[in-house]
C-alpha cells in the first residue's frame, strides 16, 4: 500500500506542482456478490463482501472556481466549473464523481476549487462495482473537504441517487451500500427494502475465492439491466391487481402460484420466478455460511447461476463457459456469475489444493472456446470507503 501511495503521490505532483502543498488520501473498495443477483432493484436480499482493490483519489483544495480531475486510467484532463446545478457529460467517465458532488449541492453543501487524481486496479466493466467505488471515494472525500458530516447511510443513498439520476443506471442500492459498509473478512446480509443489515463472518477454511473476468467488456447501461428492471416492476403491476405488493421480494416461494396465476407474459413470468427464488436461495446462502455449511453455500451458487441463466437470461455464452465448465474441474464448490451478467466475472469457491489447476485449465478452455483470455484474481475481503489517515 505504502508504495501505491508514494507513486500516487508522485503522479499527482507531476500533474498539479507545488510539492509543499500535500494532497489527502481516500479509498474505497470494489465489491462481489457472493449470491444475491438482480434482487437488490427488488427489494430483495443480497450477500456481498467489499474486495481489497478498489479506487484511490488524492485530492487538494485549490482558489480556484473550479475542480480539475484527472484519472489514470483514463486520457485526459476534466475541468468542472463550480455550479449549482452540474450536468452530466456523454459517455464521459466524470459523470460518477460529479453526479455525487452534484447530490452534496442539492443538499445546500458545495465544494470550493480542486485538484483531483483517480486511480482505479478494479477492471472497469468486470461486475465489481467500479462505478460504485469512484462514487463513495469521491463521496467521504468530499464529506471530509467540506465538513458536512454526514453519515454513511446517507452517502450511500447518495451514490446511488448520483448513478441512477445522472449516470442513468437504474441500479438498486447493493453496490454503493457494500462499497461503504464492507468490512474485512465479512459478508454483508442486506435486505434492500428495509436497509436492515447485518456482517456473517467469510471462513472458508482450506478453500479459496476466485474471480474470473471474462474480459468481455461491457457497461451496465448496454447490459439490458433497464430492461429487466421493467419487466419485474410490471409483473409487480400484475400481481397487485389481486394481490398487492411493493416489489417481487414480498413473495416467496410458497407464493410462485400467482406468477402462474397472474402473468400472462412467459417472458415476465421467468423473470418473476427468478427473483423470487433467488431470495430464497440467498437466505439459504446465508444461513449455510454462518453455519459453515461451505458445501451448501456452493450447490446454492451453482443454482443461483442456473437461474440467471434459464429465467433472468443475463449470462451469456463468455459467462456460460467459465461457469459450466469450471464445474468439472477438480476442487470447485460452487460458481456463478456475478454482477448485472452479459459479460464480467465469475465468482467461485475452489478448494485451495486446486486453485492453480483450476485457473491454468479454466484459461486454456475458456480461451480455446471463445477467443478471449480471462483473468483470475484471489482477492482478500476489505473494509469500506474511508480516509487514509497516514500517507
Amino acid at each position: 500500500m505504502k508504495d501505491l501511495q508514494n507513486y500516487l503521490l508522485e503522479e499527482f505532483f507531476k500533474l498539479y506542482g507545488d510539492r509543499a502543498n500535500e494532497p489527502v488520501l481516500f479509498y474505497s473498495p470494489g465489491r462481489v456478490n457472493l449470491i444475491g443477483e438482480h434482487t437488490d432493484y427488488n427489494g430483495g436480499y443480497v450477500f456481498p463482501c467489499a474486495l481489497d482493490v478498489g479506487t484511490s483519489l488524492l485530492v487538494r483544495r485549490t482558489e480556484r472556481a473550479d475542480i480539475v480531475m484527472n484519472s489514470l486510467n483514463f486520457p485526459g484532463e476534466i475541468v468542472v466549473p463550480i455550479v449549482l446545478n452540474y450536468l452530466p457529460v456523454p459517455r464521459s467517465w466524470t459523470n460518477y464523481p460529479v453526479g455525487v458532488i452534484n447530490e452534496f449541492a442539492r443538499k445546500g453543501i458545495h465544494v470550493r476549487g480542486m485538484e483531483m487524481l483517480f486511480y482505479g486496479d478494479i477492471p472497469n466493466g468486470a461486475g465489481l462495482s467500479s462505478s460504485a467505488s469512484i462514487e463513495m471515494v469521491t463521496a467521504v472525500a468530499v464529506n471530509d473537504l467540506t465538513g458536512a458530516e454526514l453519515e454513511m447511510m446517507e452517502m450511500v443513498k447518495m451514490g446511488q441517487k448520483a448513478e441512477n439520476g445522472f449516470v442513468g443506471m437504474n441500479c438498486g442500492i447493493m453496490d454503493q451500500f457494500a462499497v461503504g459498509f464492507g468490512k474485512k473478512d465479512h459478508a454483508i446480509n442486506l435486505n434492500c427494502d428495509t436497509l436492515e443489515y447485518r456482517y456473517a463472518p467469510v471462513n472458508l477454511g482450506e478453500r479459496r475465492l476466485i474471480i474470473t473476468n471474462t474480459n468481455k467488456r461491457r457497461g451496465l447501461t448496454d447490459s439490458k439491466y433497464n430492461e429487466r428492471r421493467a419487466e419485474c416492476e410490471k409483473a409487480v403491476e400484475l400481481i397487485s391487481d389481486t394481490h398487492p405488493v411493493r416489489n417481487l421480494s414480498q413473495l416467496t416461494v410458497r407464493d410462485l402460484w400467482m406468477v402462474d396465476e397472474y402473468i400472462p407474459d412467459p417472458v415476465v413470468r421467468k423473470r418473476a420466478k427468478h427473483v423470487i427464488t433467488e431470495n430464497d436461495r440467498t437466505l439459504g446462502a446465508i444461513k449455510a455460511l454462518e453455519e459453515n455449511d461451505i458445501e451448501l453455500l456452493g450447490r446454492l451458487m451453482n443454482e443461483s447461476h442456473d437461474s440467471l441463466f434459464n429465467d433472468y437470461e443475463v449470462t451469456g455464452i463468455e459467462l456460460d463457459t467459465l461457469v459450466y465448465e469450471g464445474r468439472k474441474l477438480p476442487g470447485v464448490v460452487g460458481t456463478r456469475m456475478t454482477g448485472a451478467g452479459f459479460g464480467g466475472c465469475t465468482v467461485s469457491i475452489v478448494e485451495a489444493v486446486h486453485a492453480e489447476n483450476f485457473m491454468k485449465k479454466l484459461g486454456e478452455i475458456y480461451h480455446a472456446r471463445t477467443g478471449l483470455t480471462a483473468d483470475f484474481y484471489l482477492p482478500g475481503i476489505g473494509d469500506g470507503a474511508r480516509k487514509v489517515e497516514s500517507m
